[in-house]
Formats: structure tokens, sequence, C-alpha cells
């Protein structure tokens, strides 16, 4: 099945997160990758974990949907301030960070934090969970 992705930002999140949660049950996996903004010389957000992530999804045989959240530039994350560090939803640490949304209980159901998400197996069993 080809994975679903939409895009969003801080600023357009919510409007964004209200339409990704409304077409979950559709869907055998939602996920929610928080990602820095592009970096133009490589036109990948995280040249590490991001093609490896592409790859496990576009695999899968379900239905994958996947929100993809742009933090911002380097100085806007690092603001101990940002939005997505605050917020008791996610309480972001680190980027990349790829959490399965479970739209049941309309909660995080699991999480690869930014050192784990470039890992195939991690990645495997966050679709299966």
């Amino acid at each position: 099945m080809p994975m679903k992705s939409v895009d969003a930002t801080v600023s357009g999140f919510d409007s964004v997160f209200e339409k990704f949660r409304s077409d979950a049950p559709n869907n055998k996996a939602n996920l929610i990758l928080f990602l820095a903004d592009k970096d133009p010389s490589t036109s990948l957000n995280c040249v590490r974990a991001e093609p490896v992530i592409y790859k496990k999804l576009e695999a899968s045989a379900d239905d994958v949907a996947v929100l993809r959240a742009y933090v911002g530039d380097r100085p806007t994350w690092r603001n101990p301030q940002h939005p997505w560090r605050l917020d008791s939803r996610f309480k972001l640490t680190g980027v990349p960070t790829l959490v399965r949304w479970d739209w049941q209980n309309d909660a995080v159901k699991a999480r690869l934090e930014d050192h784990e998400a470039h890992l195939e197996h991690k990645i495997d069993a966050l679709l299966s969970a």
C-alpha cells in the first residue's frame, strides 16, 4: 500500500493534526515524524534517519499515514520554549523523532527518539506495535 504523507509546520500544525486524527481510523499505522527544516545542501532533514525511515514505511504492506512535522531551523528548535518541547502530548527532546499515534486513545503509543530513529529493526517494531 502506498504511504500517505502530509506536512505541517508549527504555525499550521493544529489544523493539519486535526485532519490527520480524523483520517487515522482508515490506516493500520499513524505516524508523526518530527523533523528539522531541510538542509539546503542535502535536501533532507536528517541525512542518517530520513532515508531509512522512508524506505521502511514505503515497503510496508499496510496502510501507513505519516504527518511530517517540521520543527523549524536550528535556532528555532534549540529554543527551550519551542511549542513541541512543551506540548504534553509529544514532549520532544530531539529530532528526528518518530511517533506512533494511537487514534483510539488520542495519545502517543510508541516512539523512536533521535538516537534510534535510523535503526531498521526499531522502525519495524514501531510499525508492528
